[in-house]
């Protein structure tokens, strides 16, 4: 008997070989596709599309068609999304600007929501007292019971692994969103009094939304996810003692309580060049780390799976920079394939996109890489172990 998609889940979380690999493909926010890019998909494939299609705002993507993933058999499925306060900054200007619920000014370029204004950028920390906070006693509970009611039906009725997307953002990205980063980066350095300050308001919302969120979905899931900006292709935006001291224990505190309502296992998204606090987020509390972009700095499979393979889980790592918009079916194949090699060994990995598909990947190339997914990670999986 084949084992359950779940139960290869459990075993790639305990670093021990599964059947078949676990592959996502839209199971979390962040491993989903941009802007037309899935639209373009279901259109290769033959599938119909929608005559309109909705400009979502910032924070969210489409829910991956079904029709995609039963076609590729993906192992996952996602529920939840980012909540907005009705008590809030919020405001809508226009079709093409807003005001979200933290004041951030938002501009729709086309294909992204871009920062146009920042409201804290040269605030004080006394400043941070008399700010309008996003409520969230004021979240729709409706929307929350929504959410589980479809994680129960994932969770009772089908195979699948299932995701909560994170319901908050993370408290760096934020200060930088809401300071700019240039300002933000400053205060880090400069002002650690209103650091600590925001991160505090920051982590109390969380903390608020976590309560009502996870303790309506938590019974139902597999893993979650989280979204932080920690680095750049190169390197860290700030030094790894810095991060210890003002970052670190903010973080931690989230997942401590995230785990306090939900045995899911913690997904935690990155981009760029995290290898010098990897240690760190372990010991904070992430068991799955996504996205490992390989060709950021010290981001190669193969170091990642040797320095810190038997104590964390790696998602991700086919390359959205090259391989997957300009490859060719062979070189797809061949990525897929090492990859694989590479960080599968002894369980341990989930096969992903290094990040969202954006619109330059061509969709047969998605093809080429889901289809090598299946090839490698499954039905040749228990061939390749017993060869070697």
């Amino acid at each position: 008997m084949n084992t359950s998609r779940r139960e290869n889940f459990r075993k790639t979380l305990r670093h021990e070989q599964p059947e078949s690999l676990i592959v996502d493909f839209g199971g979390n926010p962040l491993s989903s596709m941009e802007g037309r890019s899935m639209y373009a998909l279901l259109e290769h494939l033959g599938y119909d599309i929608p005559d309109e299609i909705d400009v979502l705002p910032f924070g969210k993507v489409p829910r991956m068609d079904e029709r995609i993933l039963s076609r590729f058999d993906i192992d996952t499925r996602s529920v939840g999304e980012i909540l907005r306060p009705a008590d809030s900054l919020h405001s809508r200007i226009s079709d093409s600007e807003y005001i979200d619920e933290w004041g951030i000014l938002r501009v729709y370029t086309g294909m992204y929501w871009e920062i146009a204004e920042h409201p804290l950028k040269g605030a004080s920390a006394g400043d941070l007292e008399h700010y309008r906070w996003p409520c969230p006693d004021s979240i729709d509970m409706a929307q929350i019971a929504a959410c589980a009611e479809r994680a129960r039906q994932l969770f009772e009725e089908t195979d699948y692994v299932v995701c909560a997307e994170h319901p908050v953002y993370g408290i760096f990205e934020l200060g930088c969103w809401m300071c700019g980063f240039d300002d933000f980066l400053m205060k880090m350095a400069l002002d650690e009094a209103f650091v600590h300050r925001f991160f505090e308001i920051a982590l109390r919302y969380q903390k608020k939304v976590i309560e009502k969120y996870y303790g309506a979905l938590g019974k139902f899931i597999h893993y979650t996810s989280s979204g932080d900006d920690f680095a750049t292709q190169s390197s860290l935006f700030v030094s790894p003692d810095m991060f210890r001291r003002l970052i670190k224990p903010y973080f931690k505190e989230r997942i401590e309580y995230t785990k306090s309502f939900t045995d899911a296992a913690y997904l935690h998204h990155s981009c760029g060049s995290v290898f010098h606090i990897i240690d760190d987020l372990i010991g904070c509390g992430v068991d799955i780390l996504n996205p490992i972009q390989p060709k950021a700095a010290n981001m190669q499979p193969e170091k990642l799976k040797s320095a810190y393979g038997d104590r964390i889980v790696f998602h991700g790592g086919i390359d959205t920079q090259d391989i997957l918009p300009f490859g060719t079916k062979e070189s797809i194949e061949e990525t897929v394939k090492t990859t694989i090699e590479a960080m599968g060994r002894d369980g341990g990995y989930i096969l992903a996109a290094a990040h969202n598909i954006q619109e330059d990947v061509r969709p047969q190339n998605l093809i080429y890489m889901l289809d090598a997914a299946k090839k490698f990670g499954r039905a040749h999986w228990q061939e390749r172990q017993n060869c070697q």
